[in-house]
């Protein structure tokens, strides 16, 4: 079923998008398969990362795909730089971006990224090993 012509605009925003908006992209598919179809699209809008930073110093421990995370702060905000060799693992470093990408440590905290999950239908679609991935990174970004 073709999306109304405001959905799709919402559909391609860029890192920007809040989670509440996430979570009404995703509301828009009835399936689990458009909404995984959904996920590697966002996993294909992550800009290729840089291959110095593909080093041992930033791969998160605990995924199954090869996974790096680059924080950088700037005026005590967090911003980060990721990818990943998996489009489905990208998609769901694009989530993360949306809950935490720019915040300060302290909004990081406050972030529930594990009600989103479950609210996002990942914690019942996901493979077990693709979760404990998942809040790896969370973990990950936690400590920056």
């Amino acid at each position: 079923m073709p999306l109304p012509k405001s959905s799709i605009t919402i559909l391609t925003m860029e890192t920007h998008m809040t989670l509440d908006e996430l979570e009404e992209n995703f509301a828009f598919f009835e399936d689990w398969e458009g909404k995984y179809s959904y996920l590697i699209d966002l996993g294909k809008k992550i800009e290729p990362l840089e291959y110095i930073y593909k080093v041992d110093i930033y791969k998160v421990k605990g995924c199954t795909s090869n996974v790096w995370l680059v924080p950088e702060t700037r005026e005590e905000h967090l911003f980060f730089k990721c990818d990943s060799d998996a489009l489905i693992v990208k998609g769901l470093l694009k989530i993360l971006l949306c809950a935490y990408h720019g915040k300060t440590k302290e909004e990081i905290t406050q972030v529930d990224i594990h009600a989103t999950f479950t609210r996002l239908g990942l914690d019942q679609h996901l493979s077990p090993n693709r979760r404990n991935g998942f809040f790896s990174m969370v973990e990950r970004i936690q400590r920056a």
